[in-house]
């Protein structure tokens, strides 16, 4: 199974509480043959030096743009350096579990299947526990995901030799949220692995904690990746905040 390489997809800015930590859960992973391409979108504190300390590690690449571009340019320059089969996504402040690509591969290949993601564990921006498991439906469709973003970006990996190698958008929120609708249009529906094998680490300034740039965002994803008039797109919004509001709270477990 190792034979098959994973290309983790890293864009970097501003990251040095966190970058660290990022880099040491997936150099402790159980499945070694990976490649992290870590993109810097000119970082101005300690996140360069940071990541230098760990390049003797020849499968961590860095790369750095020269204009300050947001984070879906530079995740399409790293899919652009990736040489792997398996694309993988994790950014610069979230952590995987130390199983994470060993599950997700061993079921990609063993089930012929090409994309898959997983449930995945809250801590807050110290690293503290939320006490929260975002799960998902275990038979996800694509009308279900037109309505709300069910994939945690830091749990989606899809298979270049199916897919190829799919442009991300260059808008700078919401790109994760276009890419699995991208995968879902095509293959209609796919199954997580049904544990948590990931944790996101939700900042004080992140787009989940403001409701203002929720609502300007995925109506921009309505309007311009579904090209949808104005109206159409502000009917599927007052859908989306339903269904965001009121049906994807019971797939948040809360545990004590």
């Amino acid at each position: 199974m190792e034979k098959h390489l994973v290309s983790i997809i890293t864009p970097s800015y501003n990251s040095e509480k966190f970058i660290s930590e990022t880099i040491k859960s997936v150099q402790n992973q159980t499945y070694q043959n990976w490649e992290m391409i870590i993109v810097d979108d000119c970082s101005t504190d300690k996140t360069i030096s940071i990541i230098n300390e760990f390049l003797d590690d020849k499968r961590i690449k860095l790369y750095q743009l020269k204009n300050n571009s947001g984070t879906g340019i530079a995740r399409n320059k790293a899919l652009s350096l990736s040489s792997g089969r398996f694309m993988a996504f994790l950014d610069s402040d979230d952590l995987w579990k130390s199983e994470k690509l060993e599950k997700q591969v061993d079921y990609l290949i063993s089930e012929n299947k090409p994309f898959t993601f997983s449930f995945y564990d809250c801590i807050d921006e110290s690293g503290k526990s939320l006490y929260k498991t975002i799960e998902a439906p275990l038979n996800l469709k694509y009308n279900q995901l037109f309505w709300s973003n069910l994939v945690g970006n830091l749990t989606g990996i899809y298979d270049a030799d199916f897919f190829g190698k799919i442009q991300i958008s260059s808008s700078r929120k919401r790109q994760d949220w276009m890419l699995w609708l991208t995968i879902l249009k095509q293959i209609k529906t796919a199954k997580p692995i049904a544990e948590s094998l990931a944790i996101y680490r939700v900042r004080d300034n992140s787009l989940s904690a403001s409701k203002a740039s929720l609502v300007k965002h995925n109506y921009n994803v309505y309007r311009h990746f579904h090209k949808l008039n104005a109206i159409s797109a502000s009917l599927c919004m007052l859908k989306f905040l339903f269904t965001h509001f009121f049906i994807k709270p019971k797939y948040i477990r809360k545990h004590f």
